[in-house]
């Protein structure tokens, strides 16, 4: 009988550790990998602006893995002394989402801000794709910009390289960060407290 009752132990906690570990998606650990540099910030290049904008160009850029909880990172991203943009990653029912918090000076949202898209796809560990959503649709048209109607936002997170890549027909934007160097934290994003 005791045999009897280890072995129903035994098969219970496999049982138990093997849900456990099917339950964890891809999103799940993309984000707990991403959580892993909270408070760490990094220098970043432009890989690809096909077609060239030149809107960043000679200009410094850092992310900085600001704010982590359990369900929401957020990652100021700077381009010089612009301190506007926001990434905001935030779990979902679903998997995740990403959003782009943009900034005045003084605080104030920017009429062109909370923009993205949710994950539709299961994405990997090390790869999540954010199709534009219903409000990112309208907010563009709104704001007569309709070519970023097709906008997908990307996030690579590997252990030597971040990447936050942007693609819609004609159009392709990547940054790349390197994570084996982590640099000086930069001053908090407008309309933020340090």
């Amino acid at each position: 009988m005791r045999k009897q009752l280890l072995r129903i132990g035994l098969c219970l906690s496999f049982l138990y550790t093997f849900q456990s570990h099917a339950n964890v998606t891809p999103a799940d650990q993309f984000f707990a990998n991403l959580s892993k540099l909270c408070g760490k910030a990094y220098a970043g290049t432009i890989s690809i602006d096909t077609p060239a904008t030149g809107a960043f160009a000679d200009q410094a850029l850092v992310m900085h893995v600001r704010e982590c909880t359990d369900t929401t990172i957020k990652i100021p991203f700077h381009v010089g002394d612009d301190r506007s943009r926001t990434w905001v990653i935030e779990k979902t029912l679903t998997g995740l989402s990403l959003k782009h918090d943009h900034r005045h000076r003084d605080g104030s949202e920017d009429d062109l801000t909370q923009y993205g898209g949710v994950v539709t796809a299961a994405g990997w560990p090390t790869v999540q794709s954010f199709p534009a959503d219903r409000f990112t649709v309208e907010l563009f048209i709104e704001q007569a910009i309709p070519q970023s109607i097709d906008n997908t936002w990307q996030l690579f997170l590997y252990p030597e390289v971040f990447t936050y890549r942007l693609i819609r027909p004609a159009r392709e934007f990547r940054v790349d960060f390197d994570l084996t160097n982590p640099i000086e934290a930069p001053p908090a994003p407008w309309g933020f407290e340090d």
